[in-house]
């Protein structure tokens, strides 16, 4: 199994002076899941190098035992810092391609043409694509053969309005991603705030919030072996 990863590059949160960036406990844990099931992974970013961290991923309550984990993996830590470009990445390369969130992706990846084109090749050559929490973004501009979005009709999740409020950046963020997601035709649905919760429609596996990236992890690996999946 080849997946590759993609975080964001972006790093401003909206006009507040503080910092955002990619969220290390979505990309720890399904990282690992992946790894230790025997996965090469391969980690990609729109500018290459080093991609910034979510400096609120750091704090301690949101720290597991995989945000631990990486923090001893030096080599992890250097394979993160030298992230491939975006451009330079060929879908063919790949069996999976998987998105961890954080705020950073509603300001790049949702218009990012390259991550754009990339989610477009995977899916239409029948390779599954992953998202978590603000990942979705990355679904907002991509289209079905079809011409029309390619989450029309599809079941699927991502952070919601409720959970924006409750961080308190409603008015900070470009859009809401769950009223992005509806207006482009997806039937979205949701749990509680902070519950794991995760769908799958076909191909395209997605996961409400941080605490959904463990469980999307281990969807993608299913639908890589083969095996049977349904709505969660």
């Amino acid at each position: 199994m080849n997946i590759l990863i993609v975080l964001t590059s972006h790093s401003a949160l909206g006009n507040t002076g503080e910092k955002t960036g990619f969220w290390i406990e979505e990309f720890a844990t399904p990282y690992y899941v992946l790894a230790d099931a025997g996965a090469t992974i391969t980690i990609a970013s729109p500018k290459g190098g080093q991609p910034p961290v979510d400096p609120k991923s750091e704090l301690a309550d949101a720290q597991t035992n995989a945000t631990k984990r990486f923090y001893e993996d030096i080599d992890l830590i250097n394979k993160v810092a030298y992230s491939l470009k975006l451009s330079d990445v060929k879908f063919d390369d790949y069996d999976a391609v998987f998105y961890p969130g954080g705020h950073g992706p509603l300001w790049d990846l949702a218009t990012d043409k390259d991550s754009i084109k990339l989610i477009e090749d995977f899916y239409n050559h029948q390779k599954p694509i992953a998202f978590v929490c603000h990942a979705p973004a990355a679904l907002i501009h991509v289209k079905a053969e079809n011409g029309e979005p390619l989450v029309k009709g599809k079941h699927l999740t991502s952070f919601s309005n409720a959970e924006e409020e409750a961080v308190k950046l409603t008015k900070v963020v470009p859009f809401l991603l769950e009223d992005e997601l509806k207006k482009n035709g997806a039937h979205y649905t949701k749990a509680s705030d902070w519950e794991s919760y995760v769908q799958q429609d076909g191909l395209l596996i997605t996961g409400q919030n941080p605490s959904s990236s463990e469980a999307v992890a281990e969807l993608l690996l299913k639908t890589l072996k083969g095996e049977k999946t349904i709505h969660s």
